[in-house]
């Protein structure tokens, strides 16, 4: 790898820490006055629209309808079902818990690529973070108040994992369905659907109707203009690392982002951190690092004894009766 590879994934890496990061407080200023839905709505589509546009501007070829089927499935899940009930759920959570909360998606991942037909068992190092994450945000809900500490929200905790589970199952679906080369245009693709189905949800639970675009504050409007350009870019950046670099070095957003999220929360928005957050939030994120990096280890592996059974397949002698050359 080059000195300027290595210092552009650290730069890539740190974009992403930060942006989406601190994309949870600028959710957090967006609700106070624009619905949750149409904040999502408007965001995806146009950030999408900048996407989409940059990929023709590349000569990415035009996809197929079958393409725009999985986008609009995959934009669903996603978009309204991840981002606009995390954006919901912010009516009712401090910033920095729905990033912890958020945090937990690599969990059902795990989950549900072992539940589905011909799915992959996690090792016991993987169970025993899964375990330890399940345990972390119980004690954070905390429903029954241990030693009299209040739990958060459990409306709001109860949309942010609903958006985990629904983020979850669209990250695999979209793994297997049929998508178009270029992953900028499949990427503006997946956000227009989604921002134009988020739009047709806020319309649904007449969201339009609630908005009074002559109470939006400045706050609100410019925290949308953030999390429309900023947070696109930072998507962009995403997809950049997932050639450049490991899964498992991109992964490490996901417990860096709830660190990020909870520091800007309490410094700019004065989010009360309790020794009890505190101490969950440490189970949490330990649980997910050890989810992440022992998984990304079995899948390693995995690949390699795939690779050697392959090499052994090949260096079997025809009519030798299953003769094999041990070459290590």
């Amino acid at each position: 790898m080059s000195k300027k590879l290595r210092i552009n994934i650290i730069l890539g890496l740190l974009c992403l820490y930060v942006i989406w990061g601190s994309t949870y407080l600028a959710i957090r200023f967006g609700v106070e006055t624009i619905p949750p839905f149409i904040l999502a709505g408007f965001r995806f589509l146009i950030g999408g629209a900048l996407f989409y546009i940059w990929a023709k501007i590349n000569h990415a070829p035009n996809p197929e309808n079958k393409h725009w089927l999985t986008a609009f499935i995959v934009g669903a899940l996603l978009v309204v079902g991840g981002n606009g009930l995390v954006n919901w759920s912010e009516k009712f959570l401090p910033s920095g818990i729905a990033a912890l909360l958020v945090a937990m998606m690599p969990f059902f991942l795990v989950l549900f690529d072992w539940l589905r037909p011909h799915g992959t068992r996690p090792g016991w190092i993987v169970s025993a973070g899964l375990i330890l994450g399940f345990g972390g945000v119980v004690l954070l809900i905390n429903p029954t108040q241990v030693d009299g500490v209040a739990g958060i929200n459990k409306f709001g905790a109860g949309l942010v994992l609903a958006a985990t589970i629904l983020w979850a199952i669209g990250s695999l679906y979209s793994r297997q369905a049929k998508q178009p080369e270029s992953h900028s245009l499949f990427a503006g693709m997946q956000m227009m659907a989604g921002g134009a189905v988020a739009l047709f949800v806020a319309s649904l639970l007449g969201e339009f109707n609630d908005f009074d675009i002559t109470k939006l504050t400045p706050l609100s409007f410019w925290s949308w203009v953030y999390l429309t350009l900023f947070g696109s870019f930072a998507f962009g950046v995403y997809l950049w690392l997932l050639k450049a670099t490991t899964p498992a070095k991109v992964a490490t957003y996901a417990y860096v982002n709830p660190v990020i999220a909870m520091f800007l929360g309490s410094l700019l928005a004065g989010e009360e951190l309790s020794g009890w957050t505190l101490g969950c939030s440490s189970v949490i994120i330990l649980a997910v690092v050890i989810i992440i990096t022992a998984r990304s280890r079995e899948q390693k592996n995995g690949l390699q004894a795939e690779a050697k059974s392959e090499v052994k397949k090949e260096l079997v002698a025809p009519g030798s009766a299953g003769a094999v050359c041990e070459c290590d």
